[in-house]
């Protein structure tokens, strides 16, 4: 399960320091990928494909990954700022609809980016049933709750970064991941593990409405390859280290996701694995005991524990940025007085957290692509063509491998994600941009804004080219 990354600038310039290279920045993103994400989400897949077919979902959710990935990293390395999405919708659609669109990637993120951290949150409460089977109903979610209150309860502090956070939580999640595997293969059956049943590789209508909800889980799982983007200006040569990153991050993930997913079906039958609300800890437990199972029931739940954690800290950033910049609703530009957090943003996406943890993992996933989808990738797709001819001479050192196939590809891909989504998030997700087009409405009105006053037109990254190169841009200019 991905996790937000941010990070403070320098206290003498108010800039940030450029000193992430590209082994720590893939590493970064790995972190942020991985969390507990494909220790809930493997019996989702397996069901939702029905039998280890399941791979295909992986392999073609690395597809669709990687092909995004050369969007953002493009975007990225021509701007490289702390804002990520935030920056790119910015800087393409001001020419025509003002400030619409960052305000509603903000407006999407206060929503998505809790719903993400709800799925730790479940996540993390599922793996407690390994060690009390017997909670109730109320049980199960009062404890959901709890964890909310706590992380909140860490986070009302000041915070100048999450990198020891972010070391640790690497090092847990690759102990935790070695461990898991270790144990599938310690006692690997190639019978179980590649037991297709009849039909499974139809190509029939079945067959693709199982890959797409199979796609859409597996996108999930893969959310957070993006991390670097959102910390441009941390990066060291942002326009040779961000693509990398991007790159070396999703093909190392799906290695490690298709490890995992085969050797827990040669560990456990299939059938079981469909049915398994833990199912590291089971393939743990058939393999090497319930002590060793024990173990990595608890590495999985501080790792779910610590990605909300840190989820929620990068998170609160984006509407308070946002808020900050003159470009989402002022309250959430608001710091306590003691810390300097936002605490508006924060309590606001901490209730989000805590009620979508009262849902189904597979709700909550349909609900936050569904709305991610829209706005972030579709839009960044469309983000990419019109700065290349909005800005030609913007200097890109990374230009897109193939363009425009990579994000033909990822369009079709990402369409295909979101009609494979229940009716139910597809009418929420459209229902909520509709609400944020009215919201934008009544904000616009009241800041004297486009559509109500004459697009303002800033080409941020342009201008810092005439003043000495795109990565002289200062914060202020730039950042979220």
């Amino acid at each position: 399960m991905p996790a937000s990354t941010t990070a403070a600038p320098t206290a003498s310039t108010g800039q940030f320091r450029r000193t992430v290279g590209t082994v720590t920045a893939t590493a970064i993103n790995m972190t942020q990928m991985c969390g507990i994400g494909p220790f809930v989400t493997i019996p989702l897949m397996v069901a939702t494909m029905g039998g280890p077919q399941a791979i295909l979902g992986w392999i073609v959710g690395a597809l669709l990954a990687l092909t995004d990935g050369l969007v953002w990293a493009e975007l990225g390395a021509a701007m490289p700022g702390a804002g990520g999405t935030y920056l790119y919708l910015r800087e393409a659609f001001q020419y025509r609809t003002g400030k619409l669109m960052p305000f509603l990637f903000a407006w999407t993120a206060v929503i998505s980016i809790p719903l993400i951290m709800s799925t730790g949150v479940i996540g993390l409460v599922q793996y407690l049933g390994f060690f009390f089977p017997d909670m109730s109903w109320l049980e199960i979610h009062a404890i959901g709750v709890g964890v909310v209150v706590l992380v909140m309860i860490a986070l009302f502090r000041k915070i100048e970064s999450i990198r020891v956070l972010t070391t640790v939580l690497w090092v847990v999640m690759l102990v935790t991941v070695v461990l898991t595997i270790a144990a599938c293969y310690s006692h690997f059956s190639p019978q179980l593990a590649f037991d297709f049943p009849a039909g499974a590789f139809h190509l029939d209508g079945k067959f693709f409405t199982g890959l797409g909800a199979g796609l859409l889980i597996a996108v999930y799982d893969y959310l957070g390859y993006n991390t670097t983007a959102y910390m441009g200006d941390e990066l060291k040569n942002p326009g040779r280290s961000m693509p990398r990153s991007i790159v070396f991050s999703i093909l190392a993930m799906m290695v490690i996701y298709l490890a995992l997913n085969v050797g827990v079906m040669g560990a456990v039958p299939w059938q079981q694995v469909a049915q398994s609300t833990s199912v590291a800890s089971l393939a743990v437990t058939t393999n090497w005991g319930h002590t060793a199972a024990a173990v990595v029931t608890v590495l999985i739940i501080i790792t779910a524990f610590g990605s909300v954690f840190a989820g929620l800290l990068g998170g609160s950033r984006v509407p308070y940025n946002a808020a900050r910049d003159k470009v989402f609703f002022p309250v959430f530009a608001r710091l306590a007085p003691k810390g300097g957090f936002p605490y508006v943003a924060l309590i606001f996406m901490g209730v989000v957290t805590a009620l979508g943890s009262l849902l189904d993992l597979s709700t909550v996933i349909n609900m936050l692509t569904a709305v991610a989808v829209l706005v972030q990738s579709i839009a960044q797709i469309a983000a990419l063509t019109v700065l290349r001819r909005r800005q030609p001479t913007l200097h890109r050192p990374y230009k897109q491998w193939l363009y425009p196939i990579p994000s033909i590809v990822a369009l079709v891909g990402w369409v295909y994600v979101y009609v494979s989504a229940t009716t139910l998030s597809i009418l929420l997700s459209i229902g909520w941009i509709v609400a944020g087009l009215v919201a934008f409405l009544i904000w616009a009105k009241v800041r004297r804004s486009w559509p109500f006053a004459p697009v303002e037109i800033h080409e941020a990254y342009l201008e810092a080219q005439d003043q000495g190169g795109p990565e002289s841009v200062q914060p202020a200019a730039v950042t979220a």
